[in-house]
Order: structure tokens, then C-alpha cells, then sequence
């Protein structure tokens, strides 16, 4: 056998004979362009101490630094005494604090002068000393529903708050690592209907923390938020944008016909709001948004985690109507309607999921959900309690959703939020579902089975959170999706594409495609429905078996009933087989036995940012 030292000889001359006999080949793919070739999974969503809400209901001593600790993988302890650790890190996480009265209450508590010296601080004071400690609690929901019935901070006082708070962030960001991004969330509440918005900068504390925060305190119009953005990037240069709030709380408000002072919205409404606002989360701790079975009645998987009844005041009771305009799967829909109206899609976003956690632990797992508040932790009674100091609603309804995923380049604040820019992101409702999706017009059926399809979608196409633009008549548009399992989770159910379009009588309308599935099912040919996948979970010992379902679905699929006059929205919807939902953990763990009305099964899923067609673009 040659030596070491020989062998490297006759590799190095092989490798001279051989650049002689094929100079004008490549033995290996060319490396691509600059593309995306990393998911990366996190929250945006999420509240430390620094947050009203969050503090005065039981979350005293799990600040923001913790919350980045605790996302990076360090154990900690919960405020119930447990010990908790994330099985896998995350990538980035966004402390999102409400931006009203932040970081005021704990520095009351302690006080700090900051705080205590304040008009706001003062009337806390009275409050406590009438012992009416509610009353906070009062002043802090008064200061989100009514701008006129507060007792702000002073701008040195916020200013102050906020740039400690940018530089933490900066303190835990890890370019490469682990990704902090500041951020804030402004929390405006309109008669008791939800129109809140997670701000998110691309920039460090030196750019971020130059203005404070825009609150509800000083307007509960998005338009006057979208200016306050504008106007941030105009005095530093930096780079921000907005994600709208989760809207099954808004009463028909967060996608509107109507702006907040009752006017139609128009072209400048649209543009503003496209501008601004490129994603959206879809699904939270606070019911799932992508679809409803009153606005979907044939769609079986629209019922997922649905919270219907009211709105976030408790104010109002939910009637049919305003369902459309709280949907994503709607909104997109009527996005189209506008951009033909218009000239501008005010609901062209992508999709992500994320926490609203207000215990400073983003846990979306269901064999490991630390609940929202500390008072929904896991114990025996946060299954069959409401909250015992706001009674918002049932713990056991609380969702254990969600996870931004971000199709970048690396893991660093610009490579993220340039994603979070272009909408190449998804959502899931708690697993790490890898999902691609390409459009095109040209790609073969076995490109998804082929190592460089995504060097092929690019190619070809364009990304999740892209538009097709106009084609001759007898063309169709063509989509390669991929989907893998979480590894740590359930196999894959189905694959499936929903598609929207405007169609030439100006009605919207809407279909869900099965174009991938697991085992030797078929679509039935008389309903047109693909039969249930099956169901291994065990309620009793909360597990379940992956001896049904796929690792990996993928799928070619081709819009034979185009119309390329029609304006069209496209997302993927990726199913997981049955699995046991967090409240079957909890029961099985604390030898409990819940009433039949509580939910013990899901069905996992991530939702896809969607692809459009526009017949107007050359």
C-alpha cells in the first residue's frame, strides 16, 4: 500500500492528467447563486417582566436577559419550581414587551425613581395606598383602549427603558449563533377588539435604541404606527417593520374594509399596510388564524384550534360577518379584490407562527408547554381552571403554538430580517416541519425528487412569498413543494396547496388541493376527499406511534383549471399524523380526568407563505 505521501503524489497527478482530458467539463455542480439554504426557527412574539401584563399576573423574576438565555438552551427554573430546558435552542428570538408603561411596573416595585417619580408612578401609588392594587391593572388596559385615560411616561423615562432594553438585546446576539432582535409591541385595543402589531428592527442598540418605542398611549391607528416606523428610519437610517397581531380577537377589524375612524380604505391604506406589514402571525397561544369552517364548510382541517367567541376585551360577542376579515386564508382573498381595485394588495403577507408567551419561556412543544402566565404552567389545576385574576378564558383552551421558520443565508439580524422582508417564511403550529415551495412555469414532474431541486425552484421560479407575473394563454403554473418531518415529532398526513383567486365576476373563491400523502390512499372520486391517515395516540399514556404516515412528502403539482386573467394566491398546508395535545401530557402526568368538552388529539401543521399571480405584471 503507497504511503501517505505517495498517495497525495499520484492523486495531484491524476488530477493534472485529468484537468488535460476534460477541460471544458466541471466534475461537480457549480456553486449557485447566492440563495437561501437554512431554516431557522424562532419566536417573534414573546414577554418578559418588562411587560404590564405580564408582570403584574405573576411573571416578577424572569426578565428579558433570561428569556435569551432560556432560548439558547439554558436550563431554568419556571415559576411554578420546575426545571425546564428547551430539548433544541432556538435560532432568534424577538422579547417583544408591550411598548405601553414598559419596564415600568417592576421598576415601581423596586423603586426606582425612574418610575416612582412619574405621573403614573404617582397615581400606582395611590392606588396601592387605597389598597387597590387592581387598579394598575386597570390603568394599564385603560392606557391600551383609551389614549385619553392614561398617565404616560415621560419621553426621558421611556427613552431611558427602551435603550437599556436595545442593548440587551445586543449583549445576547451571537452573529452565526443565535440571533436577538430588538423589538416592542404596540397594543392597541379599539372597544375592546385587538389590533395589536410586534415591531422588529434590523438594527443594534446604537440605531434601535435612539427613539422610543411608538405606544397605544399615543394612538390606536396603525396609520399613525406606520408613520412613527417611517419616521424612525428616516432619523436613523435604520430598518423596521410590523407584524399584525393574530386577528380571531379583533372582531372583523384586523383585516378591514373600514379604516379605525370609519372611512373606506384606499390606495393609500393599502399602500401603507403592504409597506409595513410583509408578514403576519398566523397561529399563537391565543387560537389558531389560518382558517374557519363557516368561511371553509368543506374543508375538514379548518376547525384547528379555532377561538371564535368574542374578542380580547370580552366586550363583544363574535357574529358571523366578521370572520373574513380575522382569517388569513380570507384575507388573502380579499387582498386580491383590493389590489384589482386599488392597484395595491394591502394583505400581501407571509405567514409565521409565534408564542405570545408573557412567562419570558417560548415552549410551542406539547410534551413541554409552560402555558402563557405563569398561572398556566403545568400543574393539576391549569387544566380545569380559567385564570384565576383575569378570567379570559379556559387554560385548557391556551394553544401550544408557534414557530416562525426563516428560509436565510445565515443566522444574523440582517439575514433574517431581510427574509421577514421578502416573505420567505412559514409558520407551524409547534413542530419543525422543513416545508420548501416553489412556482414556476416550467419545472418537471421529478424535479422534486431531484438533490438540486432547490437550485431548480430558484431557477425556475420563484420562492414562498413571491409573485408570479402574466403568461401567454396556454401556460399553467407549476409548484414543488417538499416536505420533511420534524425529527423530533410525528410523521407527515398530507400535503396540501390552498389556492384563492378573484375570479372574472369579481367573486372570490377558494379550493384545497391533497397534492401529496402518505400510504396506498387515494381521493375518493365521488367526494373528491382523501380518507383520514389513521390515529395512534394512546390518551391514556399521552404517546402515540409513527407506524402511520411519511418522513418526506413531495409533489409536482400543476394548476390545471388556471386561468392566467385571474388573480391567484397560493399556500401550502402540511399535515402531521395525530398526536397527543398538551392537556393529554398533562393528564396523563398529574392523573387527571378531564371533561369530554377538552381537547386531547391534534393534528400538527404548518402553513406556507403563499405565492401570488398577477396577470397585470409583464
Amino acid at each position: 500500500m503507497p504511503s501517505t505521501r505517495t498517495l497525495s503524489v499520484l492523486i495531484a497527478g491524476f488530477a493534472i492528467a485529468s484537468s488535460s482530458a476534460f477541460a471544458d467539463t466541471e466534475y461537480s455542480r457549480p456553486v449557485t447563486a447566492d440563495v437561501p439554504r437554512s431554516v431557522y426557527w424562532g419566536d417573534t412574539h414573546l414577554h418578559s417582566r418588562n411587560s404590564a401584563d405580564a408582570y403584574s399576573l405573576g411573571n416578577r423574576n424572569l426578565t428579558q436577559a433570561d428569556a435569551y438565555r432560556f432560548a439558547r438552551g439554558q436550563p431554568m427554573t419556571a415559576h411554578n419550581g420546575m426545571r425546564i430546558q428547551l430539548r433544541r435552542p432556538l435560532d432568534f428570538l424577538v422579547v417583544s414587551d408591550h411598548a405601553e408603561y414598559l419596564g415600568g411596573y417592576y421598576r415601581f416595585n423596586v423603586g426606582d425613581p425612574l418610575v416612582t417619580e412619574t405621573d403614573a408612578g404617582g397615581q400606582w401609588a395611590g392606588y396601592l395606598a387605597a389598597g387597590d392594587p387592581i387598579g394598575m391593572i386597570r390603568a394599564f388596559t385603560a392606557s391600551m383602549a383609551d389614549p385619553e385615560n392614561h398617565y404616560p411616561f415621560p419621553e426621558e423615562t421611556q427613552r431611558s427603558i427602551w435603550k437599556e432594553i436595545a442593548q440587551t438585546a445586543d449583549d445576547y446576539n451571537v452573529p452565526g449563533v443565535f440571533t436577538a432582535l430588538t423589538g416592542y409591541e404596540w397594543t392597541s385595543i379599539i372597544t375592546g377588539n385587538n389590533l395589536h402589531r410586534v415591531v422588529i428592527y434590523k438594527d443594534g442598540a446604537d440605531k434601535a435604541g435612539a427613539l422610543p418605542p411608538f405606544s397605544g398611549q399615543e394612538s390606536l391607528d396603525p396609520r399613525d404606527l406606520w408613520q412613527a416606523l417611517a419616521n424612525y428610519e428616516a432619523v436613523t437610517g435604520g430598518e423596521v417593520l410590523a407584524i399584525a397581531h393574530n386577528g380571531n380577537l379583533s372582531n372583523g377589524m384586523m383585516f378591514p374594509a373600514e379604516t379605525v375612524d370609519g372611512e373606506p380604505i384606499d390606495a393609500a391604506y393599502a399602500e401603507l399596510r403592504a409597506r409595513w406589514e410583509p408578514i403576519y402571525e398566523v397561529t399563537q397561544v391565543k387560537g389558531d388564524g389560518e382558517a374557519h369552517p363557516l368561511l371553509s364548510p368543506t374543508d375538514e382541517f379548518a376547525d384547528y384550534e379555532n377561538w371564535d367567541w368574542d374578542n380580547i376585551g370580552r366586550t363583544e360577542a363574535k357574529e358571523d360577518w366578521m370572520l373574513k376579515h380575522e382569517y388569513a386564508r380570507s384575507a388573502l382573498q380579499l387582498g386580491l379584490a383590493y389590489e384589482n381595485d386599488l392597484g395595491v394588495n394591502p394583505f400581501k403577507f407571509g405567514m409565521i407562527g409565534s408564542t405570545d408567551g408573557h412567562n419570558s419561556l417560548s415552549t410551542t412543544a406539547e410534551d413541554n408547554f409552560f402555558g402563557k402566565f405563569p398561572e398556566s404552567q403545568p400543574g393539576v389545576e391549569r387544566t380545569q381552571n380559567s385564570m384565576a385574576n383575569n378570567q379570559l378564558w379556559q387554560n385548557w383552551r391556551i394553544v401550544s403554538s408557534g414557530y416562525a421558520a426563516v428560509w436565510a443565508r445565515e443566522n444574523t439580524r440582517d439575514a433574517i430580517f431581510e427574509a421577514m422582508q421578502r416573505r420567505e417564511v412559514y409558520a407551524t403550529t409547534g413542530s419543525r416541519i422543513v416545508v420548501r415551495f416553489f412556482g414556476g412555469w416550467d419545472y418537471a414532474n421529478n424535479d422534486v425528487h431531484r438533490p438540486d431541486f432547490e437550485d431548480i425552484g430558484y431557477s425556475g421560479g420563484v420562492p414562498m412569498g413571491g409573485t408570479l407575473s402574466a403568461v401567454s394563454a396556454n401556460e399553467r403554473p407549476r409548484f414543488i413543494i417538499n416536505a420533511i418531518k420534524d425529527p423530533d415529532g410525528p410523521n407527515l398526513d398530507r400535503v396540501q396547496v390552498v389556492k384563492g383567486w378573484l375570479a372574472e365576476d369579481g367573486s372570490l373563491m377558494e379550493r384545497v388541493i391533497d397534492v401529496a400523502w402518505s400510504g396506498d390512499r387515494a381521493i375518493d372520486p365521488a367526494t373528491g376527499k382523501l380518507a383520514a391517515v389513521g390515529n395512534t395516540v394512546d390518551v391514556a399514556t399521552a404517546s402515540y406511534t409513527n407506524t402511520i404516515g411519511a418522513a418526506q412528502l413531495g409533489a409536482v403539482w400543476e394548476d390545471t383549471d388556471f386561468d392566467p386573467r385571474e388573480r391567484a394566491v397560493y399556500y401550502v398546508r402540511v399535515l402531521e399524523i395525530p398526536r397527543p395535545r398538551w392537556t393529554a401530557y398533562d393528564a396523563a402526568f398529574f392523573g387527571l380526568e378531564l371533561p369530554d368538552e377538552v381537547t386531547m388529539v391534534i393534528q400538527d401543521r404548518a402553513y406556507t407563505s403563499p405565492i401570488w399571480y398577477d396577470p397585470t405584471l409583464d
